[in-house]
């Protein structure tokens, strides 16, 4: 693919890891919001709210310390 190709303005590469990075947050509130309504729908309180977030959110915690991680270390 050529990479010389621009859209908005920005090479494809770097739309590529603009539109990841907003696609991704997005992605990540959104579950956020579902946990939450979840927890309130059931009637969950708050300590029930906490693990509820705990259990289901661990999965993007994860991902989102990787990316800060790889940011430490100059990985990228």
């Amino acid at each position: 693919m050529n990479n010389d190709a621009f859209i908005f303005g920005l090479s494809f590469t770097e739309f590529e890891d603009l539109a990841l990075k907003f696609g991704l947050t997005g992605l990540i509130l959104f579950m956020m919001f579902i946990i939450w309504n979840l927890g309130k729908e059931s009637k969950a309180g708050r300590y029930g709210m906490m693990w509820m977030f705990l259990g289901l959110g661990v999965g993007f915690v994860g991902f989102v310390a990787k990316g800060i991680i790889q940011k430490l270390l100059g990985i990228e």
